[in-house]
């Protein structure tokens, strides 16, 4: 039997990179995946054929995480065809780094509601079918540095940390209804994003990492698997690091 074998999952901004691995390892392992992004277009469609490659149900919906009212819509939509959530992937981020000085209201607004608002609409909307179940696994994408901070990322660390304190206080007040909400923190992962920096600066990164390389999507998939899944029923509330040891 596979580890997800009859779950069914919500996976926001699962189109690329983390959410992606994500989605494939959970139909991987006999989840019905219902993912998110901002557009309908090709890279959903050939996301939504890979997963389906597994034998799961899978299917992308065009959804802006950062509007409530248009989350509330989409889930209510997959409840409608998937028939429940057992978890839930809050992965939907973007970045827009730069030094204190320089950030605009608009850099820090768009961080904000992208990363920290869009987790508050998409648990808000699934808590409901939840709650009824009285089960589900909440799993949240923060950061280490959501963890430590990290300079020129001032807009990024604070939605990185507001999701562990979010995390936090949902196991607190839905885990005697049988919810339980997880946050995950990766480090330097090679991904499209960490992909864009010079070569040179990666290298810094890297020997400063006590593994000394950078993690892959797939590691911290492997992470999310494990708290969808019957292997982490007594596991809520906690921030797992997934970083090599950069951060200890």
């Amino acid at each position: 039997m596979k580890l997800l074998d009859g779950k069914t999952a919500i996976i926001t901004g699962a189109s690329r990179g983390i959410g992606k691995a994500i989605a494939l390892k959970f139909a991987q392992e006999g989840c019905n995946v219902a993912f998110t992004d901002l557009f309908e277009d090709e890279n959903m469609k050939a996301t939504e054929n890979e997963l389906q490659a597994f034998g799961v149900k899978a299917k992308g919906y065009a959804s802006d995480a950062s509007n409530f009212e248009d989350t509330d819509r989409v889930v209510s939509e997959i409840v409608k065809d998937f028939g429940g959530i057992d978890a839930l992937v809050n992965n939907a981020g973007i970045t827009k780094d730069t030094l204190l000085m320089r950030m605009t209201e608009e850099q820090w607004d768009a961080v904000i509601n992208v990363n920290l608002k869009s987790v508050f609409n998409f648990t808000k909307a699934a808590q409901r079918t939840m709650l009824k179940q009285r089960s589900g696994s909440i799993i949240n994408m923060s950061s280490v540095v959501g963890v430590s901070g990290n300079a020129g990322q001032a807009n990024y660390s604070a939605s990185k940390a507001g999701i562990i304190g979010f995390t936090k206080s949902v196991a607190r007040e839905l885990g005697s209804r049988g919810i339980r909400s997880n946050a995950i923190a990766p480090g330097f992962i090679i991904t499209e994003m960490t992909a864009k920096i010079p070569e040179d600066a990666r290298k810094v990164w890297e020997a400063a990492i006590p593994l000394k390389r950078g993690g892959t999507p797939e590691e911290v998939a492997g992470v999310a698997t494990f708290l969808a899944s019957d292997l982490s029923t007594y596991v809520s509330g906690q921030v797992i690091q997934v970083c090599g040891a950069m951060n200890t």
